[in-house]
């Protein structure tokens, strides 16, 4: 999940390759929803063994409510910290 500041807008999706995308959006270089409300933090993430498995989490989640969504962020990331350099370390 990414976010534009911590309690703001979020945005769920999934991918093939979590740096190259965090890096679009970081660069603005795809039109949508991420850039038109400035979504850029990445605040939470997980990995699965398939993209099948991937796909059934990332739809989940887009059904939850906000309050579901900023627990999930919170359990793992209070301070809602951008967490894309720590991934690539």
């Amino acid at each position: 999940m990414i976010a534009s500041q911590k309690n703001g807008t979020l945005y769920t999706g999934m991918t093939d390759d979590l740096a190259k995308r965090i890096w679009e959006h970081k660069s603005k270089l795809k039109k949508g929803f991420a850039a038109k409300y400035g979504v850029e933090l990445l605040v939470w993430c997980d990995e699965h063994e398939s993209r099948e498995s991937a796909f059934s989490r990332e739809r989940a989640i887009k059904k939850w409510n906000r309050a579901w969504k900023i627990e999930l962020i919170e359990k793992e990331n209070p301070n809602w910290d951008d967490i894309f350099e720590t991934l690539m370390h």
